[in-house]
């Protein structure tokens, strides 16, 4: 198989793009790297894997993250 036809997919992503792929801003991105939520890799600016995109999603899946230093389970509005 020629190297054209090979789709290298992508295992690491700037805090921009995991802040899209979360649906926040940067801020909050890096506010979670901070707190320890989200681990990142430092290689010149900060790269956050995929996987650890899922795993963020899936760990924290139902919880009432708004405030980082108090996060609780989400309590839905009826």
């Amino acid at each position: 198989m020629s190297e054209n036809k090979v789709k290298q997919e992508k295992i690491l992503f700037s805090v921009k793009e995991a802040a899209f792929a979360l649906g926040v801003n940067v801020n909050t991105v890096y506010a979670l790297v901070k707190k320890g939520y989200l681990p990142a890799i430092k290689l010149g600016s900060l790269k956050i894997r995929k996987a650890a995109l899922t795993d963020f999603a899936k760990q924290y899946e139902g919880m009432d993250m708004s405030d980082l230093d108090s996060i609780v389970k989400l309590e839905y509005e009826r």
